[in-house]
């Protein structure tokens, strides 16, 4: 149903917004949320497998309210019982968006915490693509949970990187959506890979805000947005610039 990203990138591709839900014995993780106009639908997917009371954190990487927009009627369907997680800039950022001031608790970068059974780690990745994004490290499990970074347009035809047919038809609109989104940050994809790098992750799945997730080959989208940040040329392309409104 999405047109335009941003309100301005034609997508003809389409868009996935990905949340994701984190069930331990005790406690139940909300990873990011879904744009205003489906905070409906993200509850009722959320009550197929919980009731969205039982809630007790909200992970919010970025922001951004195709990721945020759903968090005020997420919590009310909580009763606001749940603690959400985000960058300390967001504290305000919530509170100016969508005048509501719920329990908040800052992630610091580097900072692990155990919840629903899991140690989570937390790390600041900056500028992917807004100043406050962060990241999840699940360290049981090896899943890095991205947000924006590691993410693509269009609806793929499977959920993973399962089938190399698929990978090869979505990586055109991972180009487009790194050109269109995150491109003018591109020496900040370089610079939080390396971060991550350095951390010395295992990383054995990456769970993005959109698009396919990556658990055959996780550092396939690595290395490809590595090769876009650093403007790797492909032989027999012809490049052409053009703006309009």
């Amino acid at each position: 149903e999405i047109k335009y990203f941003e309100a301005l990138w034609d997508i003809p591709e389409k868009i996935t917004y990905n949340a994701y839900l984190l069930v331990g014995d005790e406690e139940r993780v909300l990873f990011d949320g879904w744009k205003t106009s489906y905070a409906d639908d993200l509850i009722e997917a959320i009550k197929s497998l919980i009731d969205p009371k039982d809630i007790t954190h909200i992970v919010l990487h970025h922001m951004e309210p195709d990721h945020s927009g759903s968090l005020p009627k997420v919590l009310e369907a909580n009763k606001f019982k749940a603690e959400v997680i985000a960058h300390p800039m967001a504290k305000s950022m919530i509170e100016a968006f969508y005048g509501i001031s719920p329990l908040f608790r800052s992630a610091r970068d580097g900072e692990e915490i155990s919840i629903a059974g899991e140690k989570i780690k937390f790390l600041h990745t900056p500028w992917l693509h807004w100043p406050e994004t962060i990241m999840s490290y699940l360290t049981n499990r090896g899943i890095l949970l991205t947000c924006d970074a590691f993410g693509g347009f269009s609806i793929p035809r499977t959920l993973f990187d399962e089938d190399g047919n698929v990978i090869e038809e979505y990586l055109p609109a991972v180009r487009r959506y790194v050109a269109s989104i995150v491109g003018h940050y591109r020496q900040y994809i370089t610079r939080n890979i390396e971060k991550i790098q350095k951390l010395g992750l295992k990383i054995n799945a990456i769970a993005p805000g959109h698009g396919i997730i990556w658990k055959k080959d996780p550092m396939k989208i690595v290395e490809y947005y590595l090769k876009l940040a650093e403007g790797v040329p492909e032989k027999g392309k012809v490049l052409v610039v053009y703006a309009s409104m």
